[in-house]
């Protein structure tokens, strides 16, 4: 309840004073976001990777993403964890804090989207505060509850990305890599979008 008073006269990293800049207006970019942690624990956990791309005027916009993986050798480490994955990836590789940064930096005050959203934006949070940094101030939506409120369901069963795909008759690849479940993602929103008549 007093979260506000720890925040009162801190010292915040730049990147994330120019982050909290950018809300004296509001976005019309909606950010398709998707990530892979370790687990669901905020304490335990890490995130792994973070793909995300951009919708703007109902079109994904492939030239405005984001992917990266977080080098999170010392967790692996402490759990005897292979890193071969990372190894043989091609895709940019940073650290923890690089990445967040970066990743800031391009979300900016964009309009979250993503299945399941409050999970990726719980361990994106955890990540921030080990940066000595707030928490994340845009709007998220998800698409499971897009999909509840069209559909006026009322149970508490959430639909995973494969039923959503095959509710909505999207023919896309298996989501195997966050990249291709964030844009199996962006699919959805603009089938649900335009359903909802959201702008």
């Amino acid at each position: 309840m007093l979260d506000w008073l720890k925040h009162i006269n801190k010292e915040y990293p730049e990147f994330w004073n120019d982050y909290l800049a950018k809300f004296s207006k509001k976005s019309k970019r909606y950010v398709i976001l998707a990530t892979d942690a370790t687990g669901n624990s905020t304490e335990k956990d890490v995130i792994t990777f973070i793909s995300a791309f951009a919708v703007e005027d109902d079109a994904i916009l492939i030239k405005d993403s984001f992917e990266t993986i977080l080098l999170q050798y010392r967790f692996l480490h402490d759990n005897h964890l292979s890193n071969e994955y990372i190894i043989e990836s091609r895709l940019l590789k940073l650290s923890e804090p690089e990445a967040l940064k970066t990743f800031i930096e391009y979300l900016g005050n964009g309009i979250l989207v993503g299945h399941q959203i409050q999970s990726s934006v719980a361990m994106i949070n955890a990540t921030l505060e080990r940066l000595d940094c707030g928490k994340l101030r845009n709007e998220a939506l998800d698409i499971d509850i897009m999909h509840r409120k069209l559909n006026e369901i009322t149970d508490d069963k959430e639909l995973s990305l494969d039923e959503l795909t095959d509710f909505y008759k999207i023919q896309s690849t298996p989501a195997n890599s966050t990249t291709e479940r964030a844009y199996t993602i962006a699919l959805l929103f603009l089938k649900l979008k335009f359903k909802l008549g959201l702008k």
